[in-house]
């Protein structure tokens, strides 16, 4: 197995990128989460509305932990937030840390406002994220091909990858997953401190990866915008799931937006596929030394899921800016920002290939 970016062909891959690097300062990465609820102004957790900057999430909560006096497991978050950015994030803690907070003001990290709320901040707690991302450094043409660029992903979306990030340093988080899934590692193994944090991000490490290659093998075969007899559909509005019985029906939904292909999150409770939608991940699952079994023994974390193969960015923009090119838009959480810039900065060899199959499907 590969969490290697470089193998993951793009769905635009006959568009020209733009080149350029990110995140030259932190200003250029602007992140401001989209809350699910707000906080309503009484209860026994205080919401802190926080901007940081520079700032890694484990130095955040620690410095929460010291001078708010309160243990790491009353810190409630929706999201881990990137280092080098400037985010806007709500946070919770006890309220009685609250004669405290003003403390917390520095450089990096400022309190915008505080307000309190019955229920301590849950992982998953808000809707998505707004971006706002200056690429820098691009090519002289930069500005008609990422608009050319944008102009296709409102049309057809970009393929739901999972960022690099979530593999680890040279893919050491997907490898720890691996062996364990096959039991070539235990997780009393792991150092008690970070057994908890560490298992359940290399398990589903090796989710995610299992994810990307089914995706990348879809859009290669020019199926991605194709609904096949017996593939799990997402509704966009609703998010139900569905096992597609009549093509037709569904292929002119999927035509009109009303639904995405869905990818494996492999699991004993994930809705499976039929037909040559199962063939195909069964396959890929083979292939990978994998069996539904081996997913059993951690069912308690790895549920299984399915997960949109295709995103389509809400208010996406771009404009050329002193020094770049900025893009804004708005993404669902656990959709990466980093997936849509590299859809337009093209920055591998094998993004502009179109592998075994050509695109004709997405063109305009």
């Amino acid at each position: 197995m590969n969490s290697n970016h470089a193998l993951l062909p793009c769905l635009t891959f006959e568009l020209p990128g733009i080149g350029g690097v990110l995140k030259t300062e932190p200003e250029d990465f602007v992140v401001e989460e989209i809350p699910a609820y707000d906080p309503v102004g009484e209860g026994q957790h205080l919401f802190l509305w926080i901007q940081k900057r520079d700032l890694p999430h484990d130095l955040l909560l620690r410095r929460l932990s010291k001078i708010l006096e309160v243990s790491p497991n009353d810190i409630g978050v929706a999201g881990i937030k990137d280092r080098r950015a400037v985010t806007r994030q709500y946070v919770s803690v006890p309220s009685t840390a609250a004669p405290r907070v003003a403390q917390l003001e520095s450089a990096e990290l400022q309190v915008l406002k505080a307000v309190p709320h019955g229920n301590k901040l849950r992982t998953g707690h808000l809707h998505g994220n707004r971006f706002q991302v200056v690429v820098s450094g691009v090519s002289q043409e930069a500005g008609p091909r990422a608009a050319a660029i944008v102009a296709a992903v409102l049309n057809w979306g970009f393929p739901n990858y999972y960022g690099e990030q979530r593999f680890g340093h040279g893919g050491e988080t997907l490898t720890l997953g691996l062996d364990l899934l096959a039991g070539r590692k235990q997780p009393r193994e792991i150092p008690f401190q970070k057994r908890r944090f560490l298992l359940r991000l290399a398990l589903s490490a090796v989710q995610s990866d299992l994810f990307n290659r089914i995706l990348a093998q879809r859009l290669q075969d020019r199926l991605l915008q194709t609904v096949l007899e017996g593939d799990v559909m997402e509704v966009l509005e609703s998010g139900g799931k569905f096992v597609v019985e009549d093509v037709l029906r569904e292929q002119a939904r999927l035509d009109q937006r009303e639904l995405s292909v869905t990818g494996p999150m492999f699991g004993v409770k994930m809705l499976s596929p039929r037909g040559v939608p199962a063939e195909r991940e069964s396959r890929l699952l083979a292939e990978s030394g994998l069996k539904l079994d081996h997913f059993e023994k951690f069912s308690q974390l790895l549920s299984g899921a399915r997960r949109a193969m295709t995103i389509r960015p809400q208010n996406l923009t771009c404009c050329e800016v002193e020094g770049g090119i900025r893009f804004e838009f708005e993404l669902p959480s656990g959709v990466y920002a980093t997936t849509l810039l590299r859809e337009v900065m093209k920055l591998d060899e094998s993004d502009v290939e179109p592998g075994p199959a050509d695109h004709e499907a997405f063109a305009e």
